[in-house]
């Protein structure tokens, strides 16, 4: 199986924690010339630092916001310009809890512009280097609600779907161009995020927040939480030569909790 990487640069979105800051480690174990993007920029130094580097590997970073669209385009494209990139991973953190009917509009306005937009001009910035090279990876990470939406995360659940639609597009466009599309959908996952989400949940229900975790490892057939390092490794498979036809899909790594086939 060709799983090397060796000579090709990611560029690696959310990077200065949880899934994108192990996602960042496995594609540099595999060879890859890595570049994390995030909001602060001495967790990425860190995480820059700490990553796997063999054969001259150079990683660097990006201090940048997604929510900032000028910036962040000007910001992706001096990169590209600067050093190709082949391998492109979005992840981004997901938006407050609430239900869909009270959520303002203002709160999905900004949720597309930080998922879907975001994603859109980062895709557009590092396209050059990939039809270039007649090579490359695009994974976006999103969430299982795509499939099955989750009670209590109404804006998300809608941003994620459209997410979701916009890449299997995507995929369909740049497939001739040797470029693939894939989503990963992550199930709980000992991140900052699900933190939030059990104490938002046990706020509102006034119970306990040990409470809230077991009754949600309760409904994962694995009976636990997922360590960053597995949806990492989904990440990077698809972002190998050896998924070179895989295109177009979403992949949930959830320990089997969707009833969904």
């Amino acid at each position: 199986m060709d799983l090397d990487l060796t000579g090709r640069h990611a560029l690696v979105c959310g990077a200065s924690e949880g899934i994108g800051r192990a996602a960042a480690h496995e594609l540099a174990l595999l060879g890859a010339d890595v570049t994390v993007l995030a909001r602060r920029a001495e967790a990425l130094q860190e995480v820059a630092a700490a990553l796997p580097r063999r054969n001259g590997q150079q990683h660097d970073w990006i201090s940048a916001d997604v929510s900032q669209t000028d910036a962040l385009r000007a910001q992706a494209g001096a990169l590209a310009s600067a050093r190709p990139v082949h391998i492109l991973v979005n992840n981004t953190a997901g938006p407050p809890g609430g239900p869909a009917n009270t959520a303002e509009v203002a709160a999905f306005l900004d949720t597309f512009n930080r998922h879907l937009v975001a994603n859109h001009v980062l895709v557009q910035a590092v396209l050059p280097g990939m039809r270039a090279a007649g090579w490359g990876r695009i994974v976006n990470v999103i969430s299982t609600s795509v499939r099955e939406p989750i009670p209590g995360l109404g804006v998300s659940n809608t941003i994620r779907g459209a997410v979701a639609s916009w890449a299997k597009t995507l995929s369909r466009e740049l497939a001739p161009q040797g470029i693939t599309v894939n989503n990963v959908l992550p199930g709980f996952t000992e991140t900052g995020r699900i933190a939030q989400l059990v104490k938002a949940r046990a706020e509102a229900s006034g119970q306990s927040e040990a409470s809230i975790a077991e009754g949600m490892r309760a409904t994962v057939p694995a009976g636990r939480f997922a360590q960053p390092a597995e949806i990492a490794a989904a990440i990077a498979f698809l972002c190998s030569p050896a998924a070179a036809y895989v295109n177009g899909v979403s992949l949930a790594v959830d320990g089997g909790r969707m009833q969904s086939i």
